[in-house]
C-alpha cells in the first residue's frame, strides 16, 4: 500500500498549510511532485488515489492534472530521463535531431525506456526556454546542445 512516510507527510502538511483553509487542492501540483519523488519517479493510480484521498478530493481530479502536465510520470521511467522539447521554436531548430541521437545511441524512441532501466526518452510540451532552442532537460537542469551534450551526460550517468 502507498502511504507517506512520517517525514514525507510532515511535508505534506507543510505544502497544504501554504493554502487557505478549504483550499487543499491548491496545493496539488506541490503534493504530486512530493509524490512522485517519493514513490519511485511515477504516480501509479495507486498514489494518485492516495493523493486524491488526501487532500479530500475526487481521484479524476488528480489524473486529469497528472496526465495534462509533462512534468508527472504515470507509468514507470528510467533512472535518467531525457526530456525533449517538441514545441515550434525547437523543432524549427533541430530537436528532432536530438531526439534521433538518442534514439540511435540508447536503442529507444520516445516514451520508452532502456533495457538497463537506467535512460527514459520523452518528449515534451514547451520547456519555457524558446530562445534557447532546441531546448532538452535530464533531470532538473536544461540543456541547449545536442548530440555531443547527451553522450557525455550517457557516459556520466552511467560511470556513478
Amino acid at each position: 500500500m502507498v502511504k507517506f512516510n512520517d517525514q514525507q507527510l510532515a511535508e505534506f502538511n507543510r505544502l497544504v498549510a501554504r493554502y487557505p483553509e478549504g483550499k487543499q487542492k491548491s496545493a496539488l501540483l506541490p503534493v504530486l511532485h512530493l509524490a512522485q519523488d517519493s514513490f519511485g519517479g511515477w504516480l501509479s493510480e495507486e498514489t494518485m488515489n492516495y493523493v486524491a484521498e488526501l487532500l479530500q478530493i475526487l481521484p479524476v481530479e488528480v489524473y486529469e492534472v497528472a496526465t495534462f502536465y509533462s512534468m508527472y510520470n504515470t507509468k514507470p521511467v528510467g533512472k535518467y530521463m531525457f526530456e525533449v522539447c517538441q514545441t515550434g521554436p525547437c523543432m524549427l531548430m533541430g530537436s528532432d535531431s536530438i531526439i534521433r541521437y538518442i534514439q540511435d545511441k540508447l536503442g529507444i524512441k520516445p516514451g520508452e525506456t532502456s533495457s538497463d532501466g537506467l535512460f527514459t526518452l520523452k518528449t515534451v510540451e514547451c520547456l519555457g526556454a524558446c530562445g534557447y532552442a532546441p531546448m532538452m532537460q535530464l533531470g532538473k537542469p536544461y540543456q541547449r546542445e545536442s548530440g555531443c551534450y547527451c553522450g557525455r551526460m550517457q557516459k556520466k550517468c552511467c560511470c556513478k
